[in-house]
């Protein structure tokens, strides 16, 4: 059976969700409402099997000018291991690069995996005048990379992490075959 990655469509929505909701239980994502998956499927990449299962799912939400985070990075149980977690975000740090954009950040458990991407530990330093629009934004994932203390309870054991971007990155994703098939 081969696998596509490709970006989300709303009747990908609910195996978004069906592929999510378990790692909700265990603290490892946040549990989003169907709404807000449908809200925001533009943003998603599914990596879907023949028969149009989704066994891979991620989304890149643009913060600021340069800035975007990955969001909800995750690949079913069977695919743990298959480098199927590495073409997902190889996939989405290339879609940063095509809208121009120079940094991503995450939140995360996974360090050791979002380091072996270039992603570090963020310092908390924010340009003030950057920090005060992202102030303005009722986005939670915006809190969190502000570190904000309303959004402390959340986002407790999670790492915050950034990776520059350069043009190495999209080359990358081209050379991984990212966007095609994988196996």
């Amino acid at each position: 059976m081969s696998i596509v990655i490709r970006p989300a469509v709303p009747a990908d929505v609910r195996g978004i969700n069906r592929l999510v909701e378990p790692m909700t239980h265990t603290g490892i994502l946040l549990g989003k409402d169907l709404v807000s998956y449908y809200e925001a499927v533009q943003e998603f990449l599914v990596a879907v099997e023949d028969d149009g299962a989704v066994v891979g799912c991620g989304a890149l939400h643009v913060m600021w000018e340069d800035l975007a985070e990955v969001r909800t990075l995750a690949v079913g149980d069977d695919q743990r291991g298959s480098g199927l977690g590495h073409q997902m975000l190889v996939a989405l740090l290339e879609r940063a690069v095509q809208l121009g954009l120079s940094r991503v950040f995450c939140l995360t458990f996974e360090v050791e995996f979002f380091s072996r991407h270039g992603f570090e530990v963020m310092a908390d330093e924010v340009d003030p005048e950057v920090y005060n629009q992202l102030l303005r934004s009722p986005d939670e994932g915006i809190a969190e990379f502000l570190d904000l203390a309303r959004v402390k309870p959340n986002t407790l054991g999670n790492t915050r992490m950034l990776k520059a971007l350069g043009t190495q990155d999209a080359a990358v994703g081209r050379e991984d075959g990212v966007g095609g098939r994988t196996r």
